[in-house]
């Protein structure tokens, strides 16, 4: 095994404690908060205290057996969040269980935010969402990515890309967050773990941005990596000890994909120039991490209103109707996949096939 080593040398992020309170206040700004300003005081002298001693995960308890170290604290946040995997995964496989299909509105713009109108996305979200609920025995949830542009304190922290260093270092869930001591809490992929574990099938919808993904979008699938490769055991890692990590990689990783198997459409819309590109993106992500598309009809883009004001983009969209009608295939074509694969007439031709290169 070629010895490892772990590189350092950037320079130091630690704050002062000026500097810490004065960030710390800038969520305190209104003058309202004036009358509370010993109450403030203290909060901000024991927030101060966790940060300067790093006290990450401030509460833990005792793994048990089903860990490689038994005796190993690990986060009671951390704990939960796998307890809700666990649980989404057993429904996912009880063959009894109705079929679940993940809706995720990939668009930003909310109407309850700056924008003031929906998105066109969340339109599309609409027609998909009625198409699998006609279906008998069928459930479908939306994932409504918009809320982190429109909803108080929720918020998607950014993927530290653990896996860099080492795959055994990237934890099954992440377990980067929450970080009491950095503020970085009320992390959203606690939640929308469970909801891909769940799923029999997945569908992205979203616009372009700037020929990529909107921002919150992305956010999400770079917080995805631990599903694909990712360690459920933080023990065999001494939590993030990047040499143990390193060390137990050259062993030889098995790269488990947490998701494989489920199935997936995506639908790109766009008004000037990237949709064909953002859809084979977005299709090559999901065919790596494991999940099978569900057929041609169910992978598509296109242009709405192309180079049209955007003040009538909702207009534009009202006389696409063979759009409209090709977003309502596609989740058609999804709940056939689905079907198909749940009885096991939708096998994989490499399935048993081991990667000679997996990463």
């Amino acid at each position: 095994m070629k010895r490892v080593t772990v590189r350092r040398g950037m320079p130091s992020v630690q704050l002062t404690r000026k500097e810490f309170e004065a960030r710390f206040r800038d969520r305190f700004f209104d003058p309202a908060f004036v009358a509370a300003e010993s109450a403030l005081q203290k909060i901000i002298d024991l927030a101060w205290e966790g940060y300067d001693e790093y006290r990450k995960n401030p509460r833990t308890r005792i793994g048990g057996k089903q860990f490689a170290d038994p005796k190993a604290e690990l986060p009671v946040e951390w704990l939960a969040t796998r307890r809700a995997i666990q649980a989404a995964e057993r429904r996912q496989r009880n063959r009894k269980s109705p079929s679940r299909i993940l809706l995720v509105n990939g668009s930003s713009r909310s109407d309850q935010s700056c924008p003031g109108e929906m998105s066109k996305t969340f339109r599309l979200v609409s027609i998909a969402k009625r198409i699998i609920e006609r279906q008998r025995n069928f459930e479908v949830e939306v994932l409504d990515l918009s809320r982190l542009t429109s909803e108080y304190g929720r918020q998607i922290h950014p993927c530290k890309a653990c896996v860099s260093t080492a795959q055994p270092l990237c934890h099954w869930p992440c377990s980067c967050y929450p970080n009491f001591a950095m503020g970085q809490v009320s992390d959203w992929m606690s939640e929308i773990y469970p909801m891909w574990v769940a799923a029999h099938g997945v569908m992205i919808l979203c616009p372009v941005n700037w020929y990529q993904v909107p921002s919150s979008l992305k956010l999400m699938i770079d917080r995805l990596v631990c599903a694909d490769g990712g360690n459920p055991d933080p023990t065999t890692t001494g939590g993030k000890d990047p040499k143990l990590a390193k060390e137990l990689e050259m062993k030889g990783w098995a790269y488990p994909r947490h998701l494989a198997g489920r199935v997936f459409s995506v639908i790109v819309h766009g008004d000037a120039a990237g949709v064909e590109n953002l859809r084979r993106m977005l299709a090559d992500w999901l065919t790596d991490i494991g999940l099978i598309p569900a057929g041609r009809k169910a992978q598509l883009d296109a242009y709405v209103g192309y180079y049209e004001p955007y003040a009538t983009s909702h207009e534009d969209l009202d006389a696409d109707a063979d759009f409209q009608k090709e977003v309502a295939n596609a989740a058609r074509a999804l709940v056939e996949a689905v079907k198909l694969r749940r009885r096991g007439k939708l096998p994989q031709p490499d399935e048993g096939l081991r990667a000679v290169r997996p990463k």
